[in-house]
């Protein structure tokens, strides 16, 4: 039988990430994820701000980049089809992002997936089928008869978590806000967008739905919301796009329900949720699959401190504290982007804002950097394209902000600030303290 520190059950990005960070602690792990191929469909496809930060870390920043649509794509078209004279693009600008080092991207699932699954440590065909806790750890047993043993186990299973059902932790919040049905297709619309190249063209009335680019050129998803049954695929599409005679090649469908939903905890005992097991999010704004990643940034460095013994696991408390109020703020910014009749601005630098603390906050802003205890340590050129964000590593990092020296922690967060200068032995004191706090 196995032995494990940490099962990751579940390998989308959320859980790949989580395979990640781990690896980058050196905490031994275990991911299970049924599918042997990564995701065919482009699903989720805005990687923010703070998720490339992440990657950057991790090295993976440049990989990702490149599998993704150019920064001129980032912007945000709205037209009543695709060849609309009267059409609005939107978008950000270089300089509206001084905040990073790492802007956000467009990279659809399908591209990403491959990426971090080549850089994970996983057991792809591999489905859980039960496990049970025990004084010192679980036993987990898989469809296959395999057997593992585990001291922690990490549900990142999606919303329809096998793990969190198991766990016995309910969801609350509204279901059934939308249905809609995802078409994958390819088209030549290269030619026809070259003016207007974007990331999403939101359809105005009396069009309906809106297509999502993969590559702005061959590459498509029509997103139609059901109600009446949608006929011809092809001809809904052409008729959508503006273009009666385009030729149009249907690759798949799938069908999904928006719903908006928080689990009642993010941990029973030796069972964590992250990503969509432990919330639902509205895709109005792009923050689902980045409100997960944030997740496991946060919980992969106290896994690491607690199963390396350097705390108790009192510390992963924390990680509930400061992360469901996060996405319960972010489900309510959805949710009213949803509801929003003129369109809504997608905010890179949103989860950038993020503020933990005794009431873990989002901005209402924008986000703004500073320097102090619960935030994020800011972005700083320090020169040779190497920034501040750099400097981070698996354990507390000392970072010097002008007048101000701060032990920064693996996710990025400030933990710590002293206004005077230190010693050595008064940093790990510092850390000893915050490790068993």
């Amino acid at each position: 039988m196995k032995r494990t520190a940490v099962l990751i059950v579940g390998g989308g990005p959320v859980g790949l990430t989580l395979s990640i960070l781990l690896k980058w602690h050196g905490v031994d792990h275990v991911l299970l994820e049924a599918r042997e191929q990564p995701s065919v469909h482009p699903k989720a496809r805005g990687v923010a701000a703070s998720s490339m930060e992440t990657f950057r870390r991790c090295g993976l920043e440049a990989e990702i980049r490149a599998a993704g649509l150019p920064a001129s794509s980032v912007h945000f078209y709205r037209g009543r089809s695709l060849v609309d004279p009267d059409y609005t693009r939107t978008g950000t600008t270089p300089t509206e992002q001084r905040n990073t080092p790492s802007p956000g991207l467009v990279c659809a699932q399908d591209a990403l997936e491959p990426i971090l699954r080549r850089h994970a440590e996983g057991w792809f065909g591999a489905r859980l089928a039960e496990f049970s806790e025990h004084r010192t750890g679980l036993r987990a047993v898989l469809t296959d008869g395999r057997r593992l043993e585990a001291d922690w186990l990490v549900g990142c299973d999606g919303a329809a978590s096998g793990v969190r059902a198991a766990a016995g932790i309910e969801m609350v919040g509204p279901t059934g806000l939308g249905r809609y049905l995802s078409v994958r297709f390819e088209a030549p619309l290269g030619e026809v967008v070259a003016d207007r190249a974007s990331a999403s063209y939101f359809l105005t009335p009396p069009a309906v739905g809106g297509f999502l680019a993969v590559d702005n050129d061959r590459h498509w998803i029509y997103q139609y919301p059901l109600g009446p049954e949608p006929g011809d695929l092809v001809e809904l599409v052409r008729g959508a796009a503006g273009i009666p005679d385009l030729p149009v090649t249907i690759r798949d469908t799938m069908t999904w329900r928006m719903d908006a939903q928080l689990a009642a905890a993010y941990r029973r005992g030796r069972v964590l949720l992250a990503g969509d097991a432990a919330h639902t999010i509205p895709p109005t704004g792009g923050h689902g699959m980045n409100t997960g990643i944030g997740d496991v940034a946060n919980l992969a460095w106290r896994l690491a401190a607690v199963t390396s013994g350097w705390a108790e696991p009192a510390l992963l408390e924390g990680y509930e504290a400061e992360r469901r109020p996060i996405a319960r703020q972010v489900i309510d910014i959805s949710l009213a982007n949803s509801r929003a009749r003129g369109g809504y601005r997608i905010d890179d630098e949103l989860l950038l804002g993020a503020v933990y603390g005794e009431q873990p906050r989002l901005p209402t802003e924008g986000y703004v950097p500073t320097v102090q205890v619960g935030h994020r340590a800011p972005h700083v050129w320090l020169g040779g394209g190497v920034s501040t964000v750099d400097k981070i590593g698996p354990g507390f990092t000392e970072i010097p902000y002008g007048d101000k020296t701060v032990l920064v922690r693996p996710d990025g967060y400030i933990a710590w600030c002293s206004t005077g200068p230190t010693t050595t032995k008064e940093l790990r004191q510092v850390v000893a303290q915050l490790l068993s706090s």
